[in-house]
């Protein structure tokens, strides 16, 4: 058993409300610079619908994530490395501009310069961001929003194969709910595996997924092995860029900008552990419906005497160990067993899971005149979702239905259940019986998802390394703000386009210890042996 450390997060659905808060916070602190007009790390979907880029899902399309050869062996989808050196110039599994969409701007300066006395109503026409040039608006990343175009497009959603007739899109029977995605941060990234330079890389300690922008070569084969498309390209630096996380933050033992800002608190950050030899063989499961059980056996009981002892071998400070003890991704992934992971079918072990929405059933109860909250009525309105079953299980449990059957039931459970206490009345212990649960879990499930505070919601560990605050440079003035850095400003100079990282002048290191001239320290690319030149200010005349 080798264990190591993840960091993982849990949206509960029920709670989203589809503000695109989330979205425009992570734009404004990642992406608002040249070439990253059309990159949307978070992103907020309406499903039923297309997904950002449309039909992202459609994996024989696209091509992405791994598959099982005929020994049981994995392979990404998009074939091995003759295939990937054979298109090595030429990728023809690429989302195209088309597929996004063209970002654009308003001609605004025409409204202010319009004459006060001009004949005609001066109007502001759209205009490419990229080109520059005029153009007319087709599509964009929430264009399907509350349901637009979808009874147009209603045939493009891949989630709906097979179950088409089952889906009713009669305008007062629609059943929508909102799906916020950011990159998965996989035990078993594709990315990575597709990476020609190898500039892709899980970090060691906390499973972050990041981009060298040094080592990155613009292959763009990551975009096509991700099947989540949450890769993309920076057509002004010529560089791969994805959801980092805000590792920054992280480090720092706070939450991503997309959790710290969510409207609905329906985000939850913790630290898990997992048997990283067993990621391979969790993820050559055979038969797709046991991935999911096969990928929540991987985390490991933090509580445990091995588990503990292994993750001390492990070098995973103590300060780690409790923060995974008090995990709340933990406890809604295995302890509870109401989280579940986005297409495990893909096999990349994705470690951002959601908790199916419930709401919708209790729309279905109330409008027959029943009362919505009692359990029986609701386990028996499950089954007649306006949208059914099969549609949430194709997406969170490789189309398992009584996996998710399971979990809906245990959250309808928890509202009856805590809907007598609430009124005074005796709780009745046979409903947590009836979905495998006691009355005590269930009042703790319930804290942790209905009011649970912000020191619940988030659990991350401060990071160890002594000097992490200097090198990462966080502050107000922090590296991934240089040029072509994610994060940069669009009235920032574009020099050095795409170098970002510890080790680039910034004004906060300018302002530290005066370094050897010509000596720059780049711990990105240092080996971690002796001690790297320039690190430490040399010593004085006659010290020791």
């Amino acid at each position: 058993m080798r264990v190591m450390a993840q960091m993982s997060m849990v949206m509960n659905l029920d709670k989203c409300i589809g503000c695109h808060t989330c979205s425009v916070t992570c734009k404004q602190a990642w992406t608002n610079r040249t070439g990253t007009e059309y990159i949307w790390f978070n992103n907020v979907e309406t499903r039923p619908g297309q997904g950002y880029p449309r039909g992202y899902e459609d994996q024989e399309r696209w091509k992405g994530g791994w598959e099982l050869t005929g020994s049981g062996r994995l392979k990404p989808r998009a074939g091995g490395r003759l295939t990937k050196l054979l298109q090595l110039f030429s990728n023809p599994r690429l989302p195209g501009i088309e597929d996004y969409y063209e970002p654009w701007t308003y001609e605004y300066d025409q409204l202010l310069s319009a004459p006060a006395n001009s004949p005609n109503i001066p109007t502001a026409p759209p205009k490419s961001l990229i080109t520059g040039e005029r153009t007319q608006i087709q599509w964009s990343g929430n264009w399907d929003d509350d349901l637009g175009g979808t009874y147009l497009h209603k045939d493009k959603d891949p989630m709906l194969k097979g179950i088409e007739e089952k889906v009713q899109f009669e305008f007062d029977q629609t059943f929508m709910f909102y799906l916020p995605r950011i990159c998965e941060h996989c035990l078993n990234p594709t990315c990575v595996a597709s990476c020609p330079s190898g500039a892709i890389y899980k970090r060691e300690e906390d499973g972050i997924v990041l981009v060298d922008q040094d080592g990155c070569r613009g292959w763009r084969m990551c975009i096509t092995g991700c099947p989540y498309k949450k890769i993309y390209f920076n057509h002004s630096t010529g560089k791969a860029e994805k959801c980092t996380f805000c590792y920054p933050r992280i480090e720092q033992g706070e939450p991503t900008v997309c959790a710290e800002t969510c409207v609905g608190r329906l985000r939850y950050i913790g630290l898990v552990l997992y048997d990283a030899d067993r990621v391979t063989a969790a993820a050559s499961t055979p038969d797709e419906k046991g991935l999911y059980e096969a990928q929540r056996d991987l985390i490991l009981d933090p509580h445990d005497p091995e588990v503990i002892e292994g993750a001390r071998q492990a070098g995973i400070p103590h300060g780690w160990l409790l923060a995974a003890q008090r995990s709340p991704t933990y406890r809604l992934i295995k302890e509870y067993e109401v989280a579940l992971p986005l297409h495990p079918e893909y096999r990349t072990m994705p470690m951002v899971w959601y908790i199916p929405p419930l709401s919708p059933v209790v729309d279905v109860v109330r409008d027959t005149g029943y009362d919505a909250e009692d359990a029986e009525n609701l386990f028996a309105a499950i089954d007649a979702l306006r949208i059914p079953v099969e549609y949430l299980a194709n997406l969170f449990s490789a189309g398992d239905v009584p996996t998710v059957e399971r979990v809906l039931y245990r959250m309808a459970a928890m509202r009856s259940y805590m809907r007598d206490i609430n009124l005074g009345k005796a709780p009745r212990e046979g409903i947590a019986n009836a979905v495998g649960m006691d009355g005590e879990s269930m009042e703790e499930m319930y804290r942790l998802l209905a009011i649970a505070k912000y020191e619940d919601r988030y659990v991350i560990p401060v990071g160890h390394h002594e000097s992490a605050h200097d090198l990462e440079g966080i502050g107000t003035d922090c590296p991934l703000n240089s040029p072509g850095g994610p994060g940069m400003g669009m009235s920032l100079p574009e020099e050095s386009l795409g170098m970002s990282g510890p080790g680039y002048s910034t004004k906060r290191q300018e302002n530290g210890p005066e370094r050897p001239a010509g000596v720059r320290i780049n711990l990105l690319n240092w080996d971690g042996r002796g001690r790297p030149d320039g690190l430490f200010p040399a010593p004085s005349a006659g010290s020791a």
